[in-house]
């Protein structure tokens, strides 16, 4: 299944890919040698892009909110204890996922409850790893509410992402596992979860939306 973001995409280069197979065949000499090379160009664009833009069905078996569930597909690159500046204020537990162009790009919602917090924020475009860039990158806030407990997902954009998109609104009901956003090539999704909460995952490990348990409560 391709995401829905991407459909404007997939719309310009499928309109350059007939224009360009007919100029293929209405052309001689070099400008058909370059329709050739442009050609070849759009066709890795488009097959580049239906994989970016894959957006595979992950169904969770069982919902438990006593569970936290991955929400992006990446690397995990930060585990620590950090202050939240923008809603807690005070210090928590981070978990900072990588997320590479090869990786599957939709965002999920690790825990089922309601919005209670959700913002966007312009910024600027610091390399996705940067320690700074949870602070300072365009990115995006949500903060949902489960049993009494509050858990934060930040969407961060990257060097070479550079559109968000959040799905979520304050006051909003959300289930375990529904898409909370998409953020376009390459980016950085950060969890902040209260003291004491068990973290399953280790620095370095692959994980997967829907799929691998970040952290208990």
């Amino acid at each position: 299944m391709l995401h829905k973001e991407g459909k404007s995409i997939f719309a310009i280069l499928i309109g350059a890919l007939v224009l360009l197979i007919w100029a293929v065949g209405s052309t001689t000499g070099i400008i058909s040698i370059l329709m050739w090379v442009l050609l070849a160009f759009v066709v890795f664009m488009l097959i580049f892009s239906i994989q970016f833009f894959r957006n595979p069905t992950r169904v969770i078996p069982q919902l438990d909110d006593r569970k936290i569930y991955a929400p992006a597909d990446g690397k995990v690159v930060v585990i620590e204890e950090a202050v939240e500046s923008e809603y807690f204020k005070d210090k928590r537990l981070m978990v900072s996922i990588f997320m590479s162009p090869l990786n599957v790009h939709a965002n999920r919602v690790p825990v089922s409850g309601s919005v209670t917090y959700a913002k966007y924020h312009k910024g600027k475009y610091l390399v996705a790893w940067h320690p700074k860039s949870s602070t300072e990158n365009e990115r995006t806030t949500t903060v949902i509410q489960s049993d009494g407990k509050e858990i934060l997902v930040r969407q961060i954009a990257g060097a070479v992402a550079r559109r968000i998109k959040n799905y979520m609104s304050e006051g909003q009901s959300v289930t375990q596992g529904q898409e909370l956003g998409f953020i376009k090539f390459g980016s950085r999704s950060d969890i902040f979860l209260p003291l004491g909460t068990k973290i399953n995952v280790t620095m370095d490990q692959m994980v997967k939306g829907n799929i691998d348990v970040i952290a208990e409560w």
